[in-house]
């Protein structure tokens, strides 16, 4: 399977793009690594490499556009406009749906687009009659719950890692790369009894080595092959298992 993640500009001024891009299309990160700026739009990932063998303003710029769908296209067009941007195509209702398109700093081609709710619906629907009308399904997500989120927030945040969203005691979402899963909160809330998240590693005895000093204290059940880690060996993926401390049941497993 080949995928496309990330689209990296060159320019003479990385710093100058990331003050546009993160003030007129915020991004919901934006971290420095090495020479590049990263700044992430909901798993989609921008690059900004500083470079002295690029021109300072891009010569050919309808050559590209970069597309970006935001919530309120007329919000973004105010802050474009805010931070003295110029228009290539001014904002646009077309059918309901609304587009314009600007220049960042280098020149490059922006584009803003708003999709209508009908025509979000018609994209994703696709050639597929038997989708229901209406229905998003790339905008699928799952959750479970727990009595207290405020608890496993802490859990989610500062044992396993895991970026987490939302206030505490309310419901919160994990952030797992492009996709969210939510937890809610649920008083009388009963564990299942099985796996409800599976958290993929490349090198599965490191995470459990790792986790097992973060104080995670990983399941060990009746029949199950494992070895003095919790690792279960006996067919399938590696896979090893704990809890969080509503008791739900989670995994690491060999990606």
């Amino acid at each position: 399977m080949t995928t496309l993640d990330s689209l990296m500009l060159g320019t003479t001024d990385r710093d100058r793009l990331h003050a546009w891009y993160t003030s007129v299309l915020p991004p919901e990160r934006a971290d420095q690594a090495g020479p590049y700026w990263v700044l992430d739009y909901g798993g989609f990932y921008l690059f900004l490499d500083g470079r002295d063998d690029v021109q300072p303003a891009n010569p050919d710029p309808a050559r590209t556009l970069l597309n970006f769908d935001v919530t309120d296209a007329r919000a973004a067009v105010e802050r474009i406009e805010a931070a003295g941007g110029t228009w290539v195509a001014p904002l646009e209702d077309r059918d309901g749906s609304l587009f314009a398109t600007t220049q960042d700093p280098d020149g490059n081609y922006v584009q803003i687009i708003q999709v209508s709710p009908s025509e979000r619906a018609t994209m994703e629907a696709g050639g597929d009659t038997n989708l229901p009308a209406g229905m998003l399904p790339s905008q699928a997500f799952s959750g479970f719950a727990a009595p207290d989120t405020a608890v496993v927030a802490t859990f989610y945040r500062d044992v396993l890692g895991l970026r987490v969203d939302g206030e505490p005691g309310d419901i919160i979402s994990l952030v797992l790369g492009h996709r969210k899963v939510i937890v809610y909160p649920k008083p009388d809330h009963v564990p299942a009894t099985y796996t409800i998240l599976n958290l993929p590693s490349i090198d599965i005895e490191s995470t459990v080595r790792d986790l097992t000093a973060r104080g995670v204290v990983f399941e060990r059940y009746d029949g199950a092959e494992q070895d003095e880690l919790g690792i279960h060996r006996g067919g399938g993926p590696l896979i090893a298992w704990f809890t969080d401390p509503a008791g739900n049941i989670i995994s690491v497993l060999q990606d």
